[in-house]
């Protein structure tokens, strides 16, 4: 799936992987990969850049630490993050069943 086709839902994707687990950018990264079946094998170039978005909005916090002698920032779910990945999942299902309404064959067979 082309980067371009999640436009408008990475962030809420990104919130989702962290949810369980705080994780660095690569690992985000591998997350989203495996959930998406691999679907979603997303470079870091768009990864990273919505990771420091989402920082400096206040819905992830970053920390660095060091592992086998490499710098990693590690990113957690904040609360406002938690409040806006709900937000989101509301907002995904209602497109969806709007959507679904639409595409479904006329007369109501599926």
């Amino acid at each position: 799936m082309r980067p371009a086709a999640v436009r408008g839902h990475l962030d809420a994707l990104i919130l989702a992987v962290l949810e369980d687990s705080p994780r660095h950018g690569y690992a985000i990264i591998e997350a989203l990969q495996a959930r998406s079946g691999g679907a979603l094998d997303l470079p870091t170039g768009t990864v990273y850049p919505a990771l420091r978005r989402l920082e400096r909005a206040a819905l992830l916090s970053g920390s660095w630490s060091s592992v086998a002698g490499r710098n990693r920032r590690t990113y957690t779910l904040t609360r406002a993050g938690r409040h806006a990945l709900a937000r989101q999942r509301a907002e995904w299902n209602e497109f969806m069943s709007v959507v679904d309404a639409v595409l479904r064959p006329a007369g109501g067979a599926s």
